[in-house]
């Protein structure tokens, strides 16, 4: 017997996640159940988190949480219960089965069987935020090489225990060479210890475009948060609804499963929506806890009744669809399906010993770190890059200078082209003269002798080398 957290939610919520717990209970699940009250009451209620401090430790006791969808309030001041959720857990993988229902839910694509992992912790939903000048604001890409061998080996050990023939890796490291390039280098790294596991990486933009037109070619995709959190939307749509979809959040402690979609108020209270997709949560949730034959039951019981043409209001169409029903009559239908499969639809079959080897992550020994320079971000308003090169040069020491100037990652001088449109936000490179050393105190100096000059340094960034090689971006354009 588990224990698991459960929580109904707002809006549809509590409708699907009743619809869910009486499936779960027919079946012969083997949990107890202890609910929680999170979402918009708790926000309302002048809790900015959406959960109360003692619904924490009822979840880290249980370790396993069970999610309806949530309504955040508009307005300012309000987190992201799902981001939170996430990250105060270590809930670093998020894994989004897409599956084709052809022909009984529509779609353009009937081959397709994909399962998205997306690192759940970093990237742009850091949520560091600055605004820096009056025109620039900027929002810190954090990557770290922990965060990328954490999700990277939890994809190949996915694709391993659940029999998946090949993980793709999507990234921007063609432009992003730094943060994406480190995913991407991590990805190769460890796809080496899977021989038995054909591997690929695509640049995101054509690897999306591909997997909207042709998703039969992938199977397991890895990706980093932002670009999982659209494609993952992309492939449910496109696979037949995001209605369908569940998700899973698996941390080395804790998981959280739930729907992908949202509360849709609109909708509450009319015994119209459908259940499937906290249901293929749970499903996951099964799996998770080890009660794989429950998981399966419930599984080909939903695909039978899929099959059977008992749809939901938001799949439901004239000529493929037998019977239009509510959330409770649909899960009426999925409980009257316990014990049967469906016969044209892929019946599934779970295993029974199905263990991820997820080691916990081991330090690298460090790096040789040297200092050769220092990017002075200023404010300034003027257009000229000439002119602000001559003010800033005015700080050069003896043996430290301005070498480059970039405005939104372009080089602007020297050499800068006339037609380059630059804000009021410019990156001030000083490097130290050739042979020469750099040290923090000299950062210190530049910086004394920018306030002396009256010039307006808003952020400073070390250059470094690691192990000789560079950890810092070129502007475009050198």
């Amino acid at each position: 017997m588990t224990r698991i957290t459960v929580a109904k939610g707002d809006g549809i919520g509590p409708e699907i996640m009743d619809a869910t717990l009486d499936i779960l209970k027919a079946a012969g699940a083997q949990i107890e159940i202890d609910e929680i009250e999170v979402g918009e009451k708790v926000y309302l209620s002048g809790n900015t988190s959406g959960i109360a401090s003692e619904s924490w430790d009822i979840i880290r006791r249980n370790k396993i949480f069970l999610k309806a969808p949530i309504t955040t309030p508009q307005g300012g001041g309000y987190k992201s219960l799902n981001v939170t959720t996430r990250k105060f857990l270590g809930l670093y993988s998020n894994v989004r089965p897409c599956i084709s229902l052809h022909p009984f839910v529509e779609t353009k694509h009937p081959k397709m069987d994909i399962v998205i992992i997306r690192e759940n912790e970093e990237d742009l939903y850091a949520g560091i935020e600055h605004q820096q000048t009056d025109e620039v604001v900027q929002c810190l890409k954090i990557i770290s090489r922990p965060g990328c061998e954490k999700i990277v080996r939890y994809a190949f050990e996915y694709a391993k225990v659940y029999g998946r023939k090949k993980v793709t890796c999507f990234t921007k490291d063609n432009i992003m060479k730094q943060t994406d390039g480190l995913f991407h280098q991590v990805f190769d790294e460890i796809a080496l210890e899977y021989p038995e596991i054909e591997n690929e990486h695509w640049i995101i933009d054509i690897g999306a475009a591909k997997m909207a037109d042709t998703p039969e070619i992938f199977d397991v995709i890895v990706t980093l948060n932002l670009y999982g959190d659209v494609l993952s939307d992309i492939a449910a749509q496109i696979a037949g609804s995001v209605g369908l979809a569940g998700s899973a959040n698996i941390g080395e402690e804790c998981a959280m499963f739930e729907a992908i979609h949202g509360s849709a108020p609109r909708r509450a209270g009319q015994n119209l929506a459908n259940p499937s997709g906290l249901l293929e949560g749970a499903v996951m949730m099964l799996n998770h806890i080890g009660q794989t034959e429950i998981a399966e039951k419930i599984q080909n019981a939903w695909l039978k009744t899929i099959e059977d043409g008992i749809h939901t209001y938001d799949i439901y169409k004239e000529g493929i669809s037998k019977e239009k029903v509510g959330t409770k009559e649909f899960s009426k239908a999925v409980i009257a399906n316990l014990g049967k499969s469906p016969e044209l639809l892929k019946k599934v079959s779970y295993s029974k010993d199905a263990v991820l080897n997820l080691p916990k992550y081991v330090k690298k020994p460090a790096a040789v770190k040297e200092l050769v320079g220092v990017d002075l971000f200023v404010h300034w308003n003027g257009t000229d890059p000439n002119e602000l090169a001559s003010l800033v040069q005015s700080i050069n020491t003896e043996n430290k200078h301005l070498t480059m100037i970039t405005n939104r990652g372009i080089k602007v001088w020297p050499e800068g082209f006339e037609e380059t449109f630059c804000t009021d936000h410019w990156r001030c490179r000083f490097k130290p003269t050739h042979g020469k050393l750099m040290y923090k105190n000299h950062i210190i100096t530049l910086l004394n002798r920018a306030l002396e000059a009256k010039i307006d340094v808003i952020k400073t960034e070390n250059l470094y080398e690691f192990d000789g090689k560079s950890g810092y971006s070129l502007g475009q354009g050198q």
